[in-house]
């Protein structure tokens, strides 16, 4: 088949889609594809930033993952909606061959400029990290950089910022065996790093990879992420992620899949997550006060299908922002207000009826 007889447009994926959720939420403000037209034949991994123009976010697309054509995409929110996806990195080597793009990162730190993470290489235990910047929010880009070597950046999910200016990147391996977390922190915009590692990956080792960082107070972090092995992993930091403790599963199930979580401005965690071991539906969202004990907020997706990878930021507004993938055919956008939550406990890893 054709690559143009393979693009079809959401829309008519979306008609040909069961209903997504069972009761709709008042917490839903938006519900949206960032593209109607499909850029290319898959989607996955995207990312979301809020800037002073407006919303931008990124995917890598191509022919299907690990695919030499698979390309970083973008499209800007102007004037109230989402601009054409446009292909703003590739895998082109300068000495001819052509690598496939992974896992492309948003972030913008204070003061600017708009920074763009991604991957470059045959596969995720052989890839390198890349990046680019904007100092137009994303209109124009700077040539691509490598990260110094053994330097991968925020392997899926966004950065920090500490309040000294540092950005701390979570971020993970997967080369020559387990799967391992680490922090890697920059002060100058990617040009020199430091590097930090849990204490231990926990006793049975939990084969943990794309963390995400959240805010406990003071100086602790709680980094919260994908494993092997059926379950969300955590692990903490005593002092703004210089160093790291022990890896522990949580109750909540995950079926080794992406994960993202925010802290909010009133101090509650927000997690995005598939709520099950295996599969990648339904695609939940779940609050907490402490990021110990959560409550069930939302079901995002419940029919059957790929629903992954999220990313989740809250805007200047107080409303919540999440993108993911549709299915590897489209990127979609949800506006949640947290305001409008109808929360019900989530009680040893058991997802309650809503």
């Amino acid at each position: 088949m054709k690559t143009s007889q393979m693009l079809k447009t959401c829309a008519l994926a979306l008609l040909a889609a069961a209903p997504v959720l069972a009761d709709e939420s008042p917490a839903v403000l938006v519900r949206e594809f960032i593209y109607e037209t499909a850029p290319t034949p898959q989607c996955h991994a995207s990312t979301i930033v809020e800037t002073p123009a407006g919303l931008v976010a990124a995917w890598f697309g191509g022919t299907r993952e690990k695919a030499p054509d698979v390309g970083i995409w973008l499209s800007r929110h102007v004037g109230g909606a989402w601009s054409a996806p446009v292909e703003v990195a590739n895998g082109v080597q300068p000495d001819g061959p052509r690598l496939p793009c992974w896992n492309p990162v948003l972030f913008l730190p204070k003061g600017g400029p708009l920074l763009l993470f991604y991957k470059i290489g045959p596969s995720p235990d052989a890839w390198w990290g890349m990046l680019r910047m904007s100092a137009d929010n994303g209109a124009t880009w700077s040539d691509a950089t490598r990260l110094p070597y053994g330097m991968i950046g925020p392997v899926k999910n966004k950065p920090v910022q500490l309040a000294a200016g540092a950005i701390l990147c979570p971020s993970s391996t997967e080369q020559g065996g387990p799967w391992r977390l680490r922090f890697e922190t920059t002060s100058d915009l990617g040009k020199s790093w430091m590097l930090s590692h849990p204490s231990s990956p926990g006793d049975p080792p939990l084969d943990a990879i794309q963390p995400s960082i959240l805010f406990l107070g003071g100086e602790k972090l709680l980094a919260i992420g994908r494993t092997k092995q059926g379950a969300i992993f955590q692990v903490p930091s005593d002092d703004f992620g210089k160093t790291w403790g022990t890896v522990t599963a949580t109750a909540l199930p995950n079926p080794n899949s992406g994960t993202d979580a925010v802290t909010l401005r009133d101090g509650r965690h927000v997690l995005i997550y598939n709520h099950t071991k295996r599969g990648r539906s339904p695609l939940n969202v779940a609050i907490s006060s402490d990021a110990r004990d959560w409550q069930a907020a939302l079901v995002l997706e419940s029919e059957p299908g790929e629903f992954s990878y999220p990313a989740v930021i809250q805007t200047a507004d107080g409303l919540l922002h999440v993108t993911y993938t549709w299915n590897r055919k489209c990127v979609r956008h949800v506006v949640l207000a947290p305001a409008n939550f109808k929360l019900k406990p989530i009680v040893d890893g058991v997802w309650p009826a809503m």
